[in-house]
């Protein structure tokens, strides 16, 4: 997959903004005191959905309306927030939207995909047998099958970080959870399409996110999510050898030769000495 350039991510981000406007980015004093650095939060709990991923929903139910103006509707996979974004936009949309969710998916994020209108399946027992069971629906039910991860929503989602470095200049480093990795993809693309030099960090934090899960008591299953985060790096091998860069438990990043995402949590002092950041 080749990242858009400048004109395609604006044409996706001027889609967008007709249905929701540009989301604040701020930079509190205390954080900034506590990580003892200039740092910027891009809140995009201020989307309709409170999480960015709502933007690639939208220019994929767009574009995907303009190319088959029959298409009756629309089916995925998800753990909540892209299931909330392709509910939300097919309601926009005025077409029918079947979400699959594994067995003891968050009690909320069903509750809110349903409200949005989406018929919910619930199967298997992780994301992975929801997935591939949601692609056997396919033809059965008669739906376009949306993946969470495609050229599309990578467009769409690139809209937060357009706003971004349009509204604060000069940042040195960009910290980007990763998923599926359409969020690091198209802040890449942004950064890269405006000639922008700052350093683009992807962060997982699994470690602490099983810690706090299995703390309440809730069974941790971790997917085999291999082939993904291959494909994913190999896109931005491709694109841009140097810009994926993760942190090891010591604070060093990692080489841009050997991608991997290191199980660890953001610390105060990592950020440290790093003039700007978001």
């Amino acid at each position: 997959m080749m990242l858009p350039n400048l004109e395609a991510l604006r044409s996706a981000a001027d889609v967008i903004h007709r249905v929701m406007p540009p989301t604040p980015q701020i930079s509190w004093p205390l954080l900034c005191e506590r990580t003892e650095t200039e740092v910027w939060v891009k809140h995009e709990n201020h989307t309709p959905l409170g999480a960015f991923k709502v933007r690639g929903g939208i220019l994929y139910l767009q574009e995907l309306i303009r190319a088959q103006p029959k298409v009756s509707g629309v089916i995925t996979a998800t753990r909540g927030n892209h299931g909330q974004s392709i509910a939300f936009a097919a309601r926009r949309a005025g077409i029918r939207a079947l979400v699959v969710v594994p067995h003891g998916n968050s009690i909320e994020k069903n509750a809110a995909m349903r409200a949005l209108g989406a018929t919910l399946i619930e199967h298997g027992e992780d994301f992975q047998e929801a997935y591939e069971h949601a692609a056997t629906l396919v033809e059965a039910q008669g739906l376009h099958f949306v993946r969470s991860f495609n050229e599309t929503i990578v467009r769409g989602v690139a809209s937060y970080a357009l706003e971004l470095f349009d509204a604060v200049r000069e940042l040195d480093a960009v910290y980007v959870p990763i998923g599926q990795g359409s969020g690091i993809c198209g802040t890449i693309a942004a950064r890269n399409a405006a000639g922008n030099l700052v350093h683009c960090v992807a962060k997982a934090a699994i470690i602490r996110m099983t810690e706090a899960l299995a703390s309440r008591g809730m069974k941790v299953v971790m997917a085999d999510v291999e082939e993904a985060a291959e494909r994913l790096a190999a896109i931005l091998r491709t694109e841009n050898p140097d810009v994926l860069t993760a942190y090891d438990e010591h604070g060093n990043y990692g080489h841009p030769d050997h991608i991997q995402v290191h199980r660890v949590g953001m610390r105060a002092g990592e950020l440290a000495g790093v003039p700007r950041v978001f």
